[in-house]
């Protein structure tokens, strides 16, 4: 299972409960927590953000990398 966010040819994202185990990876960051329920809590070692973020403020140089080479 895979999402189309963008109509962007060539990038697809998986979303992690769709894995064979979920656990196996945590989240790097929140986004859209604006939205959140109140008894919802998120970690506060995980960024989080009310809705979107700017993906050169946090993501390592090598991801923006890859994501723009996958975007050619």
């Amino acid at each position: 299972m895979w999402s189309d966010y963008g109509r962007r040819p060539g990038m697809r994202f998986v979303r992690v409960g769709t894995l064979d185990d979920p656990t196996a990876l945590s989240p790097d960051v929140h986004i859209f927590t604006r939205s959140k329920q109140p008894w919802v809590g998120l970690p506060e070692d995980v960024p989080s953000f009310d809705v979107f973020y700017e993906l050169e403020e946090l993501w390592p140089a090598a991801s923006l990398e890859r994501r723009r080479a996958a975007l050619d």
